[in-house]
């Protein structure tokens, strides 16, 4: 239900013009300063969500990067004791530590490759970017002539 004046004819919204001839430029700038505002307060927390996103994945893939270097520090630690074992006794006990060595590595390489992953799915902002990009052009005055 819409309110008019008593005695006015209800014709609807106005359109942009006839509201731009008939609303003081005072109120008009106001209107156009808190839009403005409320779209860069709406850019600001989409970037916000999208940085968010972006940094759990990469402290993800740092997690998987930091349990590979784990990984690799074993597997070097037994070969290292596999290979003095073995130069030791030549046969026997240092087949046991060879083989929880090549365990190790399979687990580092795994988890490389896992965090290898995770971090080319990161893609920052994209969102963020793109509507960003399409500020400058909305805030092009418009001759109200199509191109």
């Amino acid at each position: 239900m819409s309110h008019t004046a008593p005695g006015a004819v209800p014709t609807g919204e106005p359109t942009p013009g006839e509201r731009a001839a008939t609303t003081p430029l005072g109120e008009l700038l106001s209107d156009v300063s808190k839009d403005l505002s409320s779209l860069f307060r709406q850019e600001v927390a989409l970037a916000k969500a999208e940085l968010t996103e972006s940094a759990k994945k990469a402290g993800k893939a740092g997690g998987m990067f930091g349990g590979a270097g784990l990984t690799a520090l074993f597997a070097l630690l037994f070969l290292s004791i596999a290979a003095w074992w073995g130069l030791g006794h030549l046969v026997g006990n240092a087949w046991s530590a060879l083989i929880i060595a090549v365990v190790y590595a399979i687990v580092a390489a795994v988890l490389a490759l896992r965090g290898r992953k995770e971090m080319k799915e990161i893609k920052g902002a994209p969102q963020t970017i793109e509507t960003a990009k399409e500020v400058p052009e909305t805030l092009k005055p418009t001759t109200g002539r199509k191109p």
